[in-house]
């Protein structure tokens, strides 16, 4: 892939990681002050267990995480970092997409007072962007959803740590409180994901293969349909379904492929749910992004290969065009001698 060199003015080049459409901008902005507001309210009202200072030392660690990798990738690129050149306007939107992953990775974890394990979660989750890429329309772009991947790997390298429990998001609250903040939640999702984004039809896949595998292993493997199709009504299944697995960074963004993204997912929970493998989710949400990275791997070669056959086919058939033609040898009908014949 050729990297041109960044033009006067700090736009990146062509090869280089476009700054982010200002539709999707303004969808991280307001996802970026949900989950802050969530996080205070979560920390003063609902129950949240992990400490106080962890969210904050979480952002810093995401924050230099990001600022680091960029200015190490915009050197190897020859272009300007993009949180130059916008001021603080531009730096805070540069600064978004670390924010929102480095709150979520804390907010979904729980690894007791280990702050170190966190921090390795987090850094590993924003690290993931720069690490796991596939050429997308020319460009690379990270296709592994960077929270799921740093909670996974704690999950897997940590037996200890656990996904944070779900109680915590509805403890501090009464009868009444534990309806509101689903509705409001899922509420301000759909607005978002509808206007901003444009996943639904991502979360119209997920959610209908979901009930469906419910249903298909309460039938095949005798699992309680009703149990099964409960978890859609707890809160963290519903940030989920409205904050993670739409990420548009790493998702499809035409209808059929969505539907098939989200729906994928939701097979493959159902898979390992058959399996008893637990944290099923965080392992079905990993598998289908890297299938998704490698398909996307795939078709470039596939394309470079039928480039470079056609640019092949094309410098025969100009060579052929490019030779002198051949001279034709009169017809006298027979009447020049032969040589021999003298």
């Amino acid at each position: 892939m050729v990297i041109q060199e960044a033009k006067p003015g700090g736009k990146p080049p062509a090869g280089g990681p476009p700054r982010h459409d200002p539709k999707i901008i303004k969808a991280l902005r307001r996802f970026a002050i949900s989950i802050s507001v969530f996080n205070i309210v979560g920390y003063i009202f609902l129950g949240f267990e992990q400490p106080w200072i962890w969210p904050l030392v979480a952002i810093a660690t995401g924050y230099a995480t990001e600022l680091v990798f960029e200015a190490i990738g915009a050197r190897v690129e020859g272009r300007d970092p993009r949180y130059r050149g916008g001021g603080l306007k531009g730096l805070i939107e540069f600064l978004f997409p670390a924010h929102i992953t480095s709150i979520a990775v804390n907010m979904l974890i729980y690894v007791n007072d280990r702050i170190w394990v966190m921090i390795f979660a987090v850094t590993l989750a924003v690290a993931t962007k720069w690490i796991l890429r596939a050429p997308v329309r020319g460009k690379l772009r990270h296709y592994m959803n960077p929270s799921n991947f740093g909670i996974l790997m704690v999950l897997v390298l940590f037996p200890w740590g656990s996904i944070a429990p779900p109680y915590h998001f509805t403890e501090g609250l009464n009868d009444i409180g534990s309806w509101i903040l689903p509705a409001v939640i899922i509420i301000t999702g759909t607005m978002l994901n509808a206007k901003l984004t444009g996943r639904m039809w991502l979360i119209f896949g997920w959610l209908s293969v979901f009930a469906l595998q419910a249903i298909v292993r309460g039938l095949l493997f005798d699992t309680a349909i009703v149990g099964a199709l409960s978890v859609m009504t707890g809160v963290a299944f519903i940030l989920y379904t409205n904050y993670m697995v739409t990420d548009p960074g790493t998702t499809p963004s035409k209808p059929w492929a969505q539907f098939a993204f989200g729906g994928g997912v939701a097979m493959v929970y159902g898979i390992f749910m058959v399996a008893n493998v637990a944290y099923g989710l965080f392992f079905a949400t990993a598998i289908v992004c890297l299938i998704r990275g490698m398909f996307l791997w795939g078709l470039h070669f596939v394309n470079k290969a039928k480039a470079q056959f056609e640019a092949e086919q094309a410098a025969k058939v100009e060579a052929e065009s490019a030779k002198p033609p051949i001279a034709a040898v009169p017809d006298d009908g027979g009447q020049t001698a032969h040589p021999a014949a003298a």
